[in-house]
């Protein structure tokens, strides 16, 4: 059976889309490997992914692997940490080439970042009660990949010192609190020219999420384009109908493409592979029809 092809353009009536760009899995904080993902993409009828691991490309691998078996078109990404104005901002690469140039140096530069971030963050929720932070992080990551927030927020929640993930991060680990570490991480401009250095696109990641006004985030935006930033997620995971079409008329105004993915991490919660609010009617063109993604997203 052929390939379904993507919408070259996001018009009439908003309908899902067989395709997810954001999503985690063991190689960083996700809950499911990366095999598995691919498998529960295949059973939610993807034909389009990527996986997109915070700061690694290690899953890639293994995914790529197992969605040739399954006939899902499985783009390699990352999602890298980085600092604008104080804020904790996430870009994620969609890497046709894979890591290569100053990409791989600035991986391995993110992997020692976290590993002293994580120590930061132990420290300061042993201060709040969670003793032995890191171990009980390290014991819900389940591995010795470099430890999250999600990890510390699961050892909240084991320790009993928060009722869910949700709470534990409002409380603890929420931008601008105790456990909300950033100091260690890249400026945005560095990340961004490690991604289009190593022929990539840098999407940058839940514009909607960082709680900043709309004028903020156009000079968010306009930083990000500045840096070589070329599309934004306009759809991440669900979202309000009228803040996604003002969101869709700022990447408009600046030339952006547009992304969306449901930034999974665990199966059970209210996300899942391919789970996101409609995209609206726009001009703005799809990120698969960028010239660099193009033919990946068309192989068969």
């Amino acid at each position: 059976m052929p390939m379904p092809r993507l919408p070259a353009r996001f018009e009439g009536d908003p309908e899902p889309l067989s395709i997810d760009l954001h999503m985690h899995s063991t190689a960083s904080d996700g809950a499911l490997s990366p095999e598995a993902l691919v498998m529960l993409c295949r059973e939610r009828g993807l034909t389009h992914m990527a996986l997109t691991d915070h700061d690694t490309l290690a899953g890639v691998p293994e995914a790529t692997a197992a969605a040739g078996r399954q006939g899902i078109v499985l783009m390699a990404g990352a999602e890298l940490s980085t600092q604008w104005r104080g804020h904790n901002i996430h870009v994620v690469g969609l890497l046709p080439e894979g890591a290569r140039g100053p990409l791989v140096e600035g991986l391995a530069s993110q992997a020692q970042a976290r590993n002293r971030r994580a120590l930061k963050i132990a420290e300061r929720l042993e201060k709040i009660g969670l003793a032995d932070a890191l171990a009980r992080a390290r014991e819900q990551a389940g591995s010795e990949r470099p430890l999250g927030r999600p990890d510390f927020a699961r050892a909240l929640v084991a320790a009993g010192l928060v009722p869910d993930v949700g709470i534990a991060f409002k409380k603890h680990l929420g931008d601008g609190k105790a456990g909300d570490v950033k100091s260690l991480w890249p400026l945005i401009a560095e990340a961004v020219s490690w991604i289009v250095a190593a022929g990539g696109v840098a999407v940058l990641a839940h514009p909607l999420r960082h709680g900043l006004t709309r004028r903020k985030r156009g000079l968010l935006l306009d930083d990000f384009r500045e840096a070589g930033g070329e599309a934004a997620e306009l759809v991440s995971g669900f979202q309000n109908a009228d803040a996604t079409r003002d969101l869709a008329r700022q990447l408009q105004e600046r030339g952006l493409y547009a992304s969306l993915g449901s930034d999974f991490h665990f199966p059970g919660g209210h996300l899942a592979p391919g789970s996101m609010s409609p995209v609206p009617r726009t001009a703005t063109p799809p990120v698969w029809t960028h010239p660099r993604l193009a033919a990946c997203f068309d192989a068969p």
